[in-house]
């Protein structure tokens, strides 16, 4: 299997118009703009992101033109493509620092000697009020409300779909037309938007374009990996903390991740053994890939020391807190990254104190004692308040 081959099969649930168009081009030594966008919508990239940007230095490597593409100016709307509610709004200097931090955990995947960087507000914030409306004509708003989760938000009288929100998948088209962009690389969930870019070439350019759309990497909680549902592998994560959400995977994953969170070739990807091992193997492999093969064997290590054989961390570190509340004690302590992350990790059992499962966001630590909060694979020690 050649690298044309492995791009178009590995993890690859839909080719637009189809896999034998794309192959064809691929092979007739065309070069082709390609591009990828990500929202700058945390300040994290997760696992499932590196699917895509995997694929992205592959057609690099093959000598097409590629552009990793920030979305700075569509993160103002937020796509909800994967959202049964509207996201939240941010403010520009959020959507700044978020995107700074981009770069440098891509590079894990991207030659970025080879690979373009732009930002979507180059063409996005000069687009005037006229040219916003001939760019809105191509498009049906029947076609955005017939969408399923459009659809379900619509019928609920409890939720809202703002005005703005219809013109994500507009603006993600005109990303596409502005770098006249032959094949457009995103999720399955991004197809909607990636066709209105195909919509513009067409119109605009009579030219005709491809979609790879991937197929989508399950988080810990076995939905979707999204910055949104505190379920995410970052690339950021450290060695342990990583390896440790490796091995909190449903068994059933094991393959799936082998296939669309490393590099093994796919002839070396195990096909049966004992769920622990394999986890094992599977969370030593993203780790060394991700860090090195010397972290990946002391993440090992620690795995089996302190989950495995039962022993409570040497290193903990101690936290000093202003408020014993759990929900306050978790943001501070650096165990949730929000409130409401915080909230959710209540919610879903995740949280234990001194080795009793917290399931009440009232809970309050006791102020005179230490108090061991253990969240997943984290601890802290907090000190008597």
């Amino acid at each position: 299997m050649d690298q044309i081959d492995e791009l178009l099969t590995r993890g690859v649930a839909n080719i637009i118009p189809s896999k034998t168009a794309l192959e064809k081009v691929l092979r007739s030594g065309s070069k082709l703009n390609v591009y990828l966008g990500i929202d700058p919508t945390s300040t994290h990239l997760h696992l499932g992101n590196a699917t895509h940007l995997r694929r992205l230095q592959t057609l690099s490597d093959l000598g097409h033109h590629v552009t990793f593409l920030i979305g700075d100016f569509t993160a103002l709307i937020g796509d909800t493509s994967d959202k049964d509610s509207e996201r939240p709004i941010l403010t520009r200097n959020q959507i700044d620092a978020n995107w700074q931090t981009y770069k440098v955990q891509a590079e894990r995947f991207i030659d970025f000697s080879q690979v373009t960087i732009r930002r979507n507000s180059e063409w996005l914030s000069k687009l005037d009020f006229e040219n916003t409306i001939k760019l809105v004509q191509q498009f049906s708003l029947n076609d955005f409300i017939s969408r399923e989760l459009i659809k379900k938000r619509l019928a609920s009288p409890d939720v809202t779909i703002r005005l703005d929100e219809t013109l994500y998948p507009i603006m993600q088209g005109y990303d596409s037309w502005s770098m006249d962009t032959d094949l457009q690389i995103g999720g399955t969930d991004q197809t909607f938007n990636m066709q209105a870019g195909r919509i513009l070439q067409r119109k605009w350019r009579n030219k005709d374009s491809f979609i790879l759309a991937g197929e989508f990497l399950e988080g810990t909680d076995s939905r979707k990996m999204s910055k949104s549902w505190n379920n995410a592998i970052w690339l950021d994560d450290e060695p342990n903390e990583m390896y440790g959400k490796v091995m909190s995977l449903k068994d059933d994953l094991i393959h799936r991740y082998f296939l669309l969170a490393t590099n093994l070739p796919q002839s070396d990807i195990p096909a049966s053994g004992h769920p622990m091992e394999l986890k094992k193997q599977l969370a030593w492999q993203i780790v060394s890939e991700l860090h090195s093969k010397d972290a990946a064997n002391t993440a090992q290590s620690y795995f089996e020391s302190t989950f495995q054989q039962g022993q409570t961390p040497a290193d903990i570190p101690d936290v000093h807190i202003k408020s014993t509340n759990i929900i306050d004690a978790l943001v501070e302590s650096g165990l949730a990254e929000s409130k409401s992350a915080a909230r959710r990790l209540i919610d879903q059992g995740g949280v234990q104190v001194d080795g009793q499962k917290v399931t009440d966001s009232t809970y309050n630590l006791q102020p005179t004692t230490d108090n061991l909060i253990r969240v997943g694979r984290k601890y802290a020690k907090i000190k008597g308040v």
